[in-house]
């Protein structure tokens, strides 16, 4: 049972099958040290190691740990006595990290180098495993070194407070008792100065020590020396002795046991070799906490972390600021007690050990050519995405319905885009320039009502032009579906009644111009147009050529309606919520008709313009289809080029001129006549202009 072999090859059951010890091996030690740094947030490390195969071996196995949890390493120094403490210097000068990693086996002189470098580590904060502090002396020669410092440490020696039985063994612990022990005279003599009737070792001291040496009493006791009491020693020697002792007891007990059973003739014997080892697996070591032996022979116990702090004028006190407990749940594992850490920093804050700065979230790592993972610059994250770690790797990238906020830290819902009734100014606009063309509207058909008896109104086809008056109307409030957040439904009746109130009123002009053409052909002498002339032509023209749009319109809806489409991808950031056609035949289809239907009457009343009609209205059509033909023709570029509330703008003011077109060219002169020159709205007037 050792305890002091630390060496990870020792674990091998099968080559070391009856091998225990009171350490756990190298291995395990440098785990948790990776696992302190991490904790901290260290990145940067230096390492100092022995230039022994000890040293390597410690080096190999600690950076195997740092670089599985993405650490790197600024400097690697190996403590070689045959070199000048300047070469070592210069490394450490040129260092950026502030904290460095001890490792491998110390030796005395290695120990003078370090005691040489104090100045320049004053600057730095140690990591040490234990084994340094077998040579306390170097805590008493450099303070400063150790001020800040932590070690890891297992089996602090409080045996010597809770054990009251091996603490009264100590105290009978003397030369006298043990004359043979000459270790214990030259314990005496270096801390007690009690001189030896060795008068070889009392020459040597007195050419070490300045202190002289005396007749010492006897009652100086081994627990009264200052660093007996040190909580820095190990106890895994006694741990070690306590459970040979058991092991050997239990063995003993099984063996008389065995022998009381047996007959004299057949006493069988334990062999030691391949027994002892089964008990002293069995054996539980109770203090503070409970330890064994693992599968491999290792004592497992937790891990205390100790700050030191002190300067180099004053004593190193330590605390106990954390604990590492091995067989705790995995975020329970490391505890530590960040207040009473003592550091060298200003303000007591945690060093810095990192070969960049920390890339705050909204940012990630862009490695920097030709170095280490940890030298990287902090780049924000591409449009769409997010980190809302430190040190992203990479970014995430936000659902289809979210976008980064400002800082790229966080998904936030995207904002819609649609042409609302209050949101915007521009609906505001459209809504109040509706609805005062449709209360023009109104009053024109309130105008012609009051006078429809009269010779201006009877004369351009009263019926058709109600029915015009009426599908204008109805044109000016369809551009209330437009406006507000787009759904199935409105998207299918937005374009199907504009379409259709639309075809009423271009075939209701179609028919007016056809009438005009009639009237004229039917005024000559035996003309076979008479019979067409009337209510029946206009209506079967106005019925046949709005069925064509209406069929349309139903098998478009039949086949492939309208719906409300969420465009993620055209505006970075903004749900564009638009409607879309669903058939873009169907949707050419409707305009294209109604622009056939307005180029027909356009040529038809372009050729009737000259003819003598009373007042002109062939030519009012004319202009007036110029003006929608004209509308909708520049409408179709603006309307592809655009998206989202812009496309609805651009619809809704198609509708809104071309109607108003319509009203304007055919229905305000006539009302000029009517209210204000009732000379001109007579018979006599109106045949006298034939």
């Amino acid at each position: 049972i050792s305890y002091g072999a630390s060496d990870p090859s020792l674990s091998d059951r099968a080559t070391f099958p009856f091998f225990f010890r009171t350490v756990q091996s190298d291995v395990r030690r440098y785990f948790i040290i990776t696992q302190l740094l991490k904790y901290f947030g260290w990145t940067w490390v230096g390492i100092i190691t022995t230039n022994d195969i000890n040293g390597e071996r410690d080096y190999q196995l600690l950076t195997k740990y740092l670089s599985s949890e993405g650490i790197c390493i600024d400097f690697i120094i190996k403590m070689n006595y045959k070199k000048e403490n300047t070469l070592y210097e210069e490394s450490l000068r040129k260092s950026s990290t502030s904290v460095v990693i001890f490792c491998g086996k110390i030796n005395m002189k290695t120990v003078d180098q370090f005691i040489g470098l104090s100045q320049i580590f004053r600057e730095k904060t140690f990591v040490f495993a234990s084994e340094m502090f077998n040579y306390m002396h170097l805590v008493n020669y450099a303070l400063g070194l150790f001020n800040g410092s932590l070690v890891l440490m297992q089996n602090g020696a409080s045996y010597s407070k809770n054990n009251q039985h091996f603490r009264e063994f100590l105290e009978n612990v003397h030369p006298l008792n043990y004359p043979q022990d000459k270790l214990l005279e030259d314990i005496w003599m270096l801390y007690h100065s009690c001189i030896t009737e060795y008068m070889t070792r009392v020459f040597i001291h007195k050419r070490l020590y300045s202190n002289p040496l005396h007749n010492c009493t006897g009652e100086e006791l081994l627990t009264d020396i200052k660093e007996f009491q040190e909580e820095l020693h190990t106890r895994n020697m006694f741990i070690a002795a306590h459970a040979l002792s058991f092991a050997s007891s239990m063995l003993h007990f099984k063996q008389r046991s065995l022998n009381e059973l047996s007959t004299d003739t057949d006493n069988k014997e334990i062999h030691y070799k391949y027994q002892l080892h089964h008990f002293v697996r069995k054996w539980r070591f109770q203090e503070e906490f409970l330890g064994t032996f693992d599968e491999n022979g290792e004592y497992v116990s937790p891990y205390r972390i100790i700050n030191f702090y002190g300067s180099s004028y004053q004593s190193v006190a330590q605390t106990t600021v954390g604990l590492y407990v091995p067989w705790a749940s995995l975020d329970q594992k490391l505890n530590i007690t960040l207040g009473l850490i003592k550091w060298k920093t200003t303000n007591n804050t945690i060093p810095r050990a990192q070969c960049s700065d920390n890339c705050l979230p909204g940012f990630r790592k862009a490695p920097k050519p030709g170095a280490q993972s940890c030298c990287y610059d902090c780049v924000p994250c591409s449009e769409g995405e997010i980190s809302n770690t430190t040190d992203s790797e990479n970014c995430i990238r936000c659902p289809d319905m979210e976008w980064p906020n400002e800082k790229r830290n966080r998904c936030i819902a995207k904002m819609e885009n649609f042409l609302s009734y209050t949101n915007y100014g521009i609906s505001v606009c459209f809504s109040s320039i509706s609805v005062l063309l449709f209360v023009i509207t109104l009053l024109i058909l309130a105008v012609f009502i009051s006078y429809r008896d009269t010779p201006i109104v009877r004369a351009n086809n009263r019926s058709l032009s109600f029915l015009l008056l009426v599908s204008i109307k109805l044109s000016f409030l369809s551009v209330f579906l437009f406006l507000g957040r787009p759904v199935d439904i409105t998207c299918m009746l937005r374009i199907i009644t504009f379409g259709i109130t639309f075809s009423i009123a271009v075939s209701s002009l179609l028919a007016k111009t056809i009438m005009v053409c009639v009237a004229f052909k039917a005024t000559k002498p035996g003309s076979s147009w008479r019979k067409w002339l009337g209510v029946k032509l206009s209506n079967s023209v106005v019925l046949f050529c709005s069925s064509i749009q209406i069929i349309i319109c139903m098998t478009w809806l039949a086949i492939s309606p309208p719906f409300q489409e969420l465009d993620i991808h055209t505006s970075p950031g903004t749900i564009i919520i638009q409607c879309n056609e669903g058939s873009a035949i169907g949707f050419y289809s409707v305009i294209g008709y109604m622009g056939l239907l307005a180029a027909v009457s356009f040529v038809l009343a372009f050729l009737a313009r000259s003819l003598p009609d009373s007042f002109n209205e062939a030519k009012y059509i004319t202009f007036s289809m110029l003006l929608f033909c004209s509308v909708w023709i520049t409408m179709i570029p603006a309307y592809l080029s655009t998206k989202g509330k812009n496309t609805v703008c651009v619809e809704i003011f198609a509708i809104l001129t071309s109607s108003a077109g319509l009203l304007a060219c055919i229905f305000l002169p006539k009302c000029y006549i009517i209210l204000y020159r009732s000379d001109m709205n007579t018979k006599s007037h109106l045949l006298g202009n034939k």
